[in-house]
């Protein structure tokens, strides 16, 4: 039997741990997942699980080679980021694995800021505001300060998703989408290292960089692994020559432009504007929005108050007439997130008001990183893609622009295996992964 060429992706988030194996043409042709139970610190923060981490990887990776029908050729890694790893000489871990949400401490917080030009001037050096662990240079900091000789005993600190392709190759490396992810240690304006990483002796303590494709030689070939929000942008970047902003929406609506080249200034970086960096090492400007959870946080509430159930909101026909009447009688497109919803006759009323208030917040959130008059496509993946009312009224805020409901299949995996496509696929890159749905805009929001 002629076995099937694959390359295994291990695709890692906070809550899922997922393995696909996709064929030449990027089709899953096997996948696997689990869900992990978390530990915790030694302050008793909630945390990763290291090791069993460590052992979900090396036995979902065994279990792959030991499929008869499949030869292997390389693997990959798309993990969350703003997580380190840091290990001795030897590759083992000298702590947990700290979560990103872990409180930081605010005398260090205030000393580092202090000593480095303060929160307005670095943050706009580093393309990102004060975010405490979820700068993940920061939990660095925090080691060197309060665990010096652990940090003496650190070879090298590596993101998780470095750390992944570390377990399998051996090699350790870092990688410009992990560096460039408001981790405070990589300075945009230098396009290097940030200054403060050498004062404090942090600089060595950073694997070298490799290349996206720079694959690691043994019985296959190993990539460096990529932030998972950046490997999801790569499908696109790869199909879509033409300028496009894309808004990957979950818990946060994330806002991606990888068309605007614009520094950062302090009136973007106070609203919640942030850069990263793309694959290729270029500025992507973003802006975050927290509208996922406040749709879960809201659609609870009205569920609650008209006896039905959350996932009949999930389908919900869009009402253009609804829409454009609540348009006239909430002009300031607010919702009483804090108030009684007897206001509302319906459930439907109710929840297109939500979504008109989500809207606005989107229209402002997305326009901050819109400059530059180039984007004239704005792709949507992820929860609201599927939303009707979400996205019939995200066409009416962007009348100029085409607003399309995205669809690839596991897009952080994908990217991380088109990342090393010429390393280990001989065929051309598939041009239609990404499915487009287009909205046009039917009623006009004032």
């Amino acid at each position: 039997m002629e076995k099937i060429p694959v390359i295994a992706i291990f695709d890692i988030g906070k809550t899922n741990k997922k393995l696909f194996l996709f064929d030449e043409q990027y089709r899953i042709v096997f996948e696997e997942s689990a869900r992990l139970e978390e530990t915790i610190d030694e302050d008793g923060d909630a945390c990763e699980d290291l090791p069993l981490l460590r052992l979900f990887v090396q036995d979902m990776m065994a279990k792959a080679l030991s499929r008869e029908e499949f030869l292997i050729r390389a693997v990959n890694f798309s993990a969350y980021g703003a997580s380190m790893v840091f290990i001795d000489e030897a590759g083992r871990p000298l702590t947990p694995l700290y979560n990103y949400l872990k409180p930081y401490p605010a005398s260090l917080r205030i000393g580092f800021y202090e000593q480095y030009g303060g929160e307005t001037a670095f943050s706009l050096e580093s393309a990102s505001p004060v975010l405490g662990s979820l700068n993940s240079g920061m939990q660095l900091y925090r080691l060197r300060h309060q665990h010096p000789v652990l940090f003496r005993k650190m070879q090298y600190a590596l993101h998780l998703p470095q750390y992944l392709s570390f377990l399998l190759s051996g090699v350790a490396c870092s990688d410009i989408t992990s560096i460039g992810c408001h981790t405070n240690l990589w300075d945009f304006r230098r396009q290097q290292y940030h200054a403060w990483t050498e004062a404090e002796n942090v600089r060595g303590k950073l694997a070298p960089i490799h290349r996206h494709d720079k694959v690691h030689q043994g019985a296959y070939l190993t990539g460096p692994g990529l932030h998972d929000s950046s490997a999801a942008m790569i499908p696109y970047q790869l199909q879509f020559r033409e300028p496009f902003l894309l808004i990957s929406t979950g818990t946060w609506c994330i806002s991606l432009n990888p068309f605007n080249n614009t520094p950062l200034t302090a009136d973007e970086l106070q609203q919640d504007c942030l850069c990263y960096l793309s694959f290729q090492g270029k500025p992507i400007k973003a802006s975050r929005l927290f509208a996922g959870r406040e749709h879960e946080l809201q659609v609870a509430r009205i569920a609650a108050h008209f006896s039905r159930k959350e996932t009949d909101f999930h389908t919900m026909a869009f009402d253009a007439e609804l829409a454009q009447r609540l348009q006239a009688q909430y002009p300031d497109a607010e919702f009483p997130s804090g108030q009684d919803l007897s206001i509302f006759e319906t459930a439907e009323e109710a929840y297109h008001q939500l979504m008109i208030h989500i809207i606005a917040q989107q229209r402002h959130a997305s326009g901050l990183v819109l400059h530059g008059g180039k984007v004239r496509n704005i792709f949507v993946d992820g929860g609201f893609s599927k939303n009707a009312l979400y996205m019939n009224l995200l066409a009416a805020a962007f009348p100029d622009m085409e607003v399309y409901a995205a669809d690839v299949a596991q897009a952080s995996a994908i990217g991380a295996a088109m990342a090393i496509h010429s390393c280990w696929n001989k065929q051309p890159l598939p041009d239609s992964l990404v499915t487009l749905t287009r909205y046009d805009g039917v009623i006009s929001l004032p």
